[in-house]
């Protein structure tokens, strides 16, 4: 990777730290509660990120794999749950999993880099036009999850991510 692709990518993987970071503790009843009115679980935020930002934009879009180019297409509340029988510790081990090969993707990429793949029939007339627009609009899509995952966890039991109140002197 070059120095441009680094910053970015080690400004994303502390955000991905805190997605984690701030679940850690939760009990398996209130990861898979809903808290918000729109009816979402944190566990479900952390499938959509599995799913619709790690896979689809990195193996998906930025390397066009055919075993993630398929899924481009699906309605975007298709992941937004966590399918039956697919337990806490799968759909943490499948963020991973999805993290590790992202960075395999980044890898092996340029800022420059057009994309493989481009789900047209979903954005007929807005694309992304490189790695690096890629990886700025995922940095921003995890920061703004991780920052949903914080209200989430604060109305669940309290937990910061900051610990304690950040404008107490």
């Amino acid at each position: 990777m070059n120095a441009e692709l680094d910053a970015l990518k080690g400004a994303l993987d502390r955000q991905r730290e805190h997605v984690l970071g701030i679940l850690e503790g939760l009990s398996e009843e209130d990861l898979r509660r809903p808290v918000l009115p729109s009816g979402w679980s944190c566990l479900a935020l952390l499938r959509h990120l599995t799913v619709d930002v790690e896979r689809f934009w990195f193996p998906g879009v930025i390397a066009g794999e055919p075993d993630v180019a398929g899924q481009l297409t699906a309605g975007a509340e298709a992941h937004w749950y966590v399918p039956e029988g697919m337990t806490t510790n799968d759909v943490f081990a499948d963020y991973r999993a999805a993290i590790a090969r992202a960075d395999a993707v980044l890898a092996a990429a340029t800022p420059e880099q057009k994309p493989s793949a481009w789900p047209a029939e979903i954005w007929p007339t807005w694309q992304l036009p490189d790695v690096r627009h890629i990886l700025i609009h995922v940095l921003t899509e995890v920061a703004c999850h991780s920052g949903h995952l914080d209200a989430a966890r604060e109305l669940i039991d309290g937990t910061t991510w900051l610990g304690g109140n950040p404008y107490a002197g």
